[in-house]
């Protein structure tokens, strides 16, 4: 069990250690599956709240516990709808997820992040220009859910539907609070969001999506390609150099093999790196793979310090026909929030 000083994170306790937790204080069993309801359906960030719990055993649970609630430290608003918000961990660390509302097809994602920092040092993106400082807990997670949640409640009277791990860090380094996070939140037990409405991206760790694969995840895959060809990929993200595009292309089909879950292609592009005709070409051979994938073409969103520039619209207009007429499914993503540094790539904490 983890615990702070001599106080245990109550998020920290699935439900089997925190019946043994509560049977140690003298208190029955049953009384776990209460606190557990509250902590994940309820979303209690405060024990006394409990209201069904007696006063003594509130008593109890302040006295040995905690629950370690993020705060919203500072919001921003963009022009199309998107908020992103900085959170303060119990730690004084500080994250940003994003609230991303598309109301013409309902959908309202939140991007939660999984690391503060990144260790990944992928040249095109601000958060990998951070040192990693350390791992979320799946607590901390899950919470960024119900921040944006409420907040989507207030604003725009709609619940989140969907949820992205794409804000800063790379979600397979942090694999076991990652997992956990997805079981909190698809569990009937707690708060039973469909896997399909997941979707985890990953800038490509070969041993890891065959870990997902294992473990037969329920929810969708994504990967952060941005180049179809190693000599390239390898330029701006240096985690190609030990999982190359053939060994993560056999853990994807491997991936797709165990769980036939839906797989992602993300393709930012580039203004003449990765939008020729030839990337076109390698990009289409990549979907013409042994597993179907889609591919999500992104606008690149403008990083202080980086020399690289978005692809003009006539370019990417030509290099994603190129894909649709040879039979990839391909959706060219607007790219949202980016006047407050909340896009694909800019989260850093400003």
């Amino acid at each position: 069990m983890e615990s702070l000083g001599q106080k245990i994170d109550l998020r920290a306790l699935d439900l089997t250690q925190l019946e043994d937790w509560i049977v140690s204080l003298g208190e029955p069993k049953y009384r776990a599956k209460q606190i557990f309801q509250w902590l994940w359906k309820k979303q209690a960030t405060e024990i006394e709240g409990m209201s069904d719990l007696s006063k003594s055993l509130r008593d109890k649970l302040k006295a040995s516990s905690v629950i370690q609630a993020l705060a919203i430290d500072q919001s921003q608003y963009s022009q199309d709808g998107t908020i992103k918000s900085r959170l303060k961990l119990h730690d004084g660390h500080k994250i940003e997820s994003v609230l991303i509302p598309v109301a013409n097809d309902k959908r309202y994602t939140v991007c939660v992040s999984t690391q503060v920092g990144c260790s990944l040092t992928c040249s095109f993106c601000a958060t990998g220009k951070m040192k990693r400082i350390r791992n979320l807990t799946a607590g901390e997670i899950v919470d960024q859910y119900f921040i944006i949640n409420r907040q989507s409640l207030e604003k725009y009277n709609t619940p989140l539907s969907n949820i992205v791990y794409m804000g800063m860090g790379e979600p397979l380094l942090n694999y076991r609070e990652v997992l956990r996070s997805t079981e909190l939140l698809t569990s009937p037990n707690a708060i039973g969001m469909s896997p399909k409405r997941i979707t985890v991206s990953t800038a490509g760790i070969a041993k890891m999506i065959r870990q997902l694969a294992e473990d037969g995840v329920k929810f969708n895959l994504a990967l952060s390609l941005h180049a179809a060809d190693d000599v390239k990929r390898n330029k701006i993200m240096p985690i190609n150099e030990q999982n190359n595009l053939e060994v993560l292309m056999d853990a994807l089909e491997y991936f797709y093999y165990k769980t036939q879950n839906e797989i992602t292609f993300e393709y930012i592009a580039f203004n003449q790196f990765n939008d020729h005709a030839s990337d076109a070409q390698h990009l289409t051979r990549l979907c013409k793979m042994n597993f179907p994938v889609k591919v999500n073409i992104i606008e690149y969103n403008t990083v202080d310090g980086v020399d690289m520039v978005k692809s003009p619209k006539e370019r990417l207009d030509q290099f994603s026909k190129y894909l649709y007429h040879h039979g990839v499914q391909v959706t060219v993503r607007k790219s949202r929030g980016k006047d407050i540094d909340a896009a694909c790539g800019q989260l850093a904490n400003k």
